[in-house]
């Protein structure tokens, strides 16, 4: 006897009677993005209490789009009607769709779809919306496997675009077609993937957020530090830390559990931290804390506790700084020579020789009539800042400045031969800094014959406009030399985070391994290009997605990343991925070269 989905049945019907099973914030949340797109839903829950939740929180969501003037109150009046709720899985007996988002538990799962077998008819398809279980486990459990897949939407449902659309090897093609147009019509954005833990988005995402854990752990950076970083570095909506607390500190650690479990990635093996505070009770914002304190259960606001620093606790007064070195002639001198003198201060921009330095004052010079042509500055304001700057062939130039910034070529030989030459130039108690991304700080302060004034400053392209700065001790670094850059990045505008002198420091050793496991991805075929980068700024909130951000870095650049962090780390998960390497190999560099992992229009 033929399935009722195999390839010789006519297609499915569309799918208008929806039952949503397990009426949580997910489920809540998906009943509202499918009755506002005309569908009859049924919201089942053994709850009656969490069940009449879902129903207050759909009409107030009504009444507040009807006062908002994005419902009229016949529309609204529609809606409500179109949704009941029931307790018993038999209210799904005529559905077309059953969208199972009960808790991440096989048996849970598997006792519903059981219950379901008998319940439904034939062809109606059973969808989980797991983001940490296999499907195809859920599937097999089941009598009809070919109508059993996943639908993963991201929270919150009604605002959230993407929708993952997961198939198993047992899955019917006409089961996916059919709920791959639902998910269009409902004004998503479906991805199709295969069935692995956390699937696309949430498989590079909690590796990234487990990292930040632990780098916590370390004692590394402060949780505000961390998720500063990452905010302004990367212009990502929140921090990690803040973000495993919205998740659920529990709910991370079983996705990364099932991750860990297929890929044995000591990546994605779960941070204890994620274990002592989860088996504390210690969940997150739901709990009202996890690695912040929130003023209730539930409440996104974030409360001082025993770990919040205090504003110049424990700084010793900083050195005075009314006139900075510059050393470089690339964009990032440029920038920072920019930044400085805009905030007032005397620069001397030298360079290895005197054209260079004068073509790198006519690059600011550009970059400030720009702002002002934008309306960002007055034109007076530009020439003051112009004129503070004085280009140098010679780093003899920097006899008399009191803090010297070194943004020269990323090589540690190169670094090493100019600060031994700061060294010999630079006046006593003058600080000097490096904007290494990777090097070690140190290296570079053992050049000299003071490396207790030798820290880093590692600001971000571009410098005029990235907020963040990477202040970064090494362990002979003076505690009036870190006061001092502390009170300058103050002076010049920026977000200063501390961190110590290893590699990658806080942004790209986080950034850098979310990125090679988004290669990895496309290197094993499990999805595209486009499919990842559209799952990460859809259902990540992150502003490229990650193929996107590669091509613009240089994927020379990013693979030295990644092998000063494997180097470094020695961990087989930051093993730059071979398809980098063969990228690099064949001169497909990115933007810069007009091909990298796709192919730009030459300008």
């Amino acid at each position: 006897m033929a399935s009722p989905l195999s390839d010789t049945q006519s297609p499915l019907s569309p799918l208008e009677k929806i039952a949503v099973v397990g009426l949580g914030t997910m489920g809540t949340g998906i009943a509202e993005v499918l009755t506002k797109a005309g569908r009859e839903v049924v919201g089942i829950d053994i709850s009656e209490a969490q069940a009449a939740a879902c129903v207050a929180a759909l009409e107030a969501s009504t009444a507040r789009a009807v006062a908002r003037d994005r419902l009229t109150e016949q529309e609204r009046a529609d809606i409500l009607a179109r949704f009941r709720t029931a307790t018993e899985l038999t209210a799904a007996a005529d559905a077309d769709l059953v969208i199972e988002v009960a808790p991440e538990s096989y048996e849970i799962k598997q006792q519903i779809f059981r219950e379901l077998d008998g319940v439904v008819r034939p062809e109606t398809i059973l969808a989980t919306g797991t983001n940490a279980l296999s499907v195809t486990r859920l599937a097999a459990e089941s009598a009809r496997p070919e109508r059993v897949l996943g639908l993963h939407f991201f929270n919150p449902a009604p605002a959230m675009r993407l929708v993952e659309v997961v198939s198993s090897v047992l899955t019917a093609p006409q089961a996916v077609t059919a709920v791959t147009d639902l998910a269009i019509q409902l004004g998503k954005e479906p991805v199709a993937v295969g069935d692995r833990p956390g699937f696309v988005a949430d498989g590079l995402l909690f590796g990234y957020l487990n990292q930040a854990a632990a780098m916590y752990e370390a004692n590394y950076a402060s949780r505000e530090d961390i998720d500063a970083a990452m905010r302004l570095g990367c212009g990502l909506p929140m921090g990690p830390l803040a973000l495993l607390d919205l998740i659920g500190i529990d709910t991370a650690r079983t996705v990364l559990d099932a991750m860990y479990t297929e890929s044995q990635d000591r990546l994605h093996a779960p941070a204890p931290i994620l274990k002592q505070l989860s088996e504390a009770g210690l969940t997150g914002r739901k709990s009202g804390r996890g690695f912040y304190t929130y003023d209730a259960p539930g409440s996104p606001t974030v409360v001082r506790d025993a770990l919040t620093p205090l504003e110049g606790d424990g700084l010793v007064p900083g050195r005075p700084v009314s006139s900075v070195g510059v050393a470089g002639s690339g964009t990032m001198a440029s920038g920072i020579a920019e930044v400085f003198a805009k905030a007032g201060f005397d620069v001397v921009l030298a360079a290895r020789s005197e054209e260079k330095a004068q073509a790198a004052k006519a690059r600011i010079g550009k970059s400030l009539a720009r702002s002002v042509d934008k309306g960002r500055m007055t034109g007076e304001a530009a020439a003051r800042t112009l004129e503070r700057i004085t280009p140098a062939g010679s780093y003899d130039a920097f006899a008399e400045v009191d803090l010297a910034v070194e943004a020269v070529a990323e090589d540690l030989d190169v670094k090493r031969q100019l600060f031994a030459a700061l060294d010999k130039v630079c006046k006593p108690g003058a600080v000097l800094a490096t904007t290494t991304s990777s090097l070690p700080v140190v290296a570079c302060a053992r050049a000299t014959s003071r490396p207790q004034d030798v820290i880093g400053m590692h600001f971000f392209n571009p410098a005029p406009a990235m907020k963040l700065v990477e202040v970064v001790r090494t362990v002979l670094t003076a505690d009036d030399v870190h006061a001092t850059v502390r009170e300058v990045c103050a002076r010049i505008r920026k977000h200063a985070v501390d961190c110590g002198d290893r590699a990658g420091f806080i942004v790209n050793a986080l950034l850098f391994p979310y990125l090679n496991n988004a290669i990895k991805m496309v290197q094993d075929h499990y999805a595209s290009l486009d499919d990842i980068d559209a799952a990460m700024k859809l259902g990540g909130g992150y502003p490229m997605g990650p193929f996107e951000l590669l091509d613009v870095v240089g994927l020379d650049v990013s693979l030295a990343i990644e092998k000063v962090l494997h180097r470094e780390f020695r961990d087989p998960g930051l093993a730059p991925a071979p398809l980098l390497e063969h990228l690099v190999a064949a001169g497909c560099l990115g933007r810069k070269t007009g091909r990298g992992f796709r192919e730009y229009a030459r300008r």
